[in-house]
C-alpha cells in the first residue's frame, strides 16, 4: 500500500497562477447580463442577433451560423465561430481559453467544450487551461464533453453522451469515456434528382 501524503488539499489557498480573463470587470458584467437575457433565457433562436452580440463583445463570427435557446458561452473574446456553424440548445463553452470551432461544425444539444480544470497534485488546486479546437465539418454529439487541450480532427465525429479528452484523428467517430475510435466516417453524396 502506498505512504499517505501529509498534504491535504487547501482551497483557501487556491490560485488562479497568470489566468487572464481577457477583458475588464465592466466588460465582463456586460457580458454576464446580455448572455443570461439573450442567450440563456431568451426562447427564441434569433441567431442574427446573438451573432452580432458576440462580435460586438470581441468573438470572431462567420457567415450563417446558428445559435440555439440556452447556449452558454463564458468569454466571447476568447471565441472563433466559422461559417455555417451550429450552437445547438444548452449547449456550453467554458472558454478560459480560445475555443475555435471551425466552418460547418455541429455542437449539439448540452455539449460541453471545457478549456478549463485543476492540477489536483496541488494542495492549491491551481487552474490549468488549455484551448479548444473543433476542425472543418466535425460533429460534437449531444451530451458530449470535449476537454482542455482537445483538438476533434475533421469530420470527426464524438457521439452522444461521450468524453474527448485526447485529440480526435479526422474522419473518424468516436464512442465511450474516454472516446475511442470505433469507425471511418464516411460522406455519401446526396442523389441530384
Amino acid at each position: 500500500m502506498p505512504e499517505l501524503n501529509s498534504l491535504e488539499v487547501n482551497l483557501a489557498n487556491y490560485s488562479p497562477g497568470n489566468f487572464d480573463r481577457g477583458a475588464s470587470r465592466w466588460r465582463e458584467a456586460a457580458w454576464v447580463l446580455t448572455g443570461l437575457l439573450l442567450f440563456r433565457l431568451c426562447p427564441l433562436k434569433l441567431s442574427g442577433l446573438k451573432a452580432l452580440v458576440l462580435r460586438c463583445f470581441g468573438a470572431r463570427v462567420g457567415r450563417g451560423v446558428v445559435i440555439k435557446p440556452g447556449a452558454r458561452i463564458t468569454f466571447p473574446w476568447k471565441l472563433t465561430l466559422g461559417n455555417h456553424v451550429w450552437l445547438g440548445e444548452d449547449c456550453w463553452l467554458l472558454n478560459l481559453d480560445q475555443v475555435v470551432i471551425e466552418d460547418h461544425v455541429c455542437i449539439s444539444q448540452r455539449a460541453f467544450l471545457c478549456t478549463g480544470s485543476h492540477d489536483y497534485r496541488q494542495p492549491t488546486f491551481d487552474l490549468l487551461i488549455q484551448p479548444i479546437r473543433v476542425e472543418k465539418g466535425a460533429w460534437i454529439g449531444a451530451g458530449a464533453f470535449v476537454g482542455p487541450g482537445v483538438t476533434v480532427g475533421s469530420h470527426a465525429v464524438v457521439t452522444a453522451g461521450s468524453v474527448a479528452t485526447k485529440d480526435l484523428a479526422a474522419f473518424g467517430v468516436f464512442r465511450g469515456n474516454p472516446a475511442v475510435w470505433i469507425r471511418q466516417r464516411v460522406l455519401t453524396p446526396q442523389p441530384r434528382g
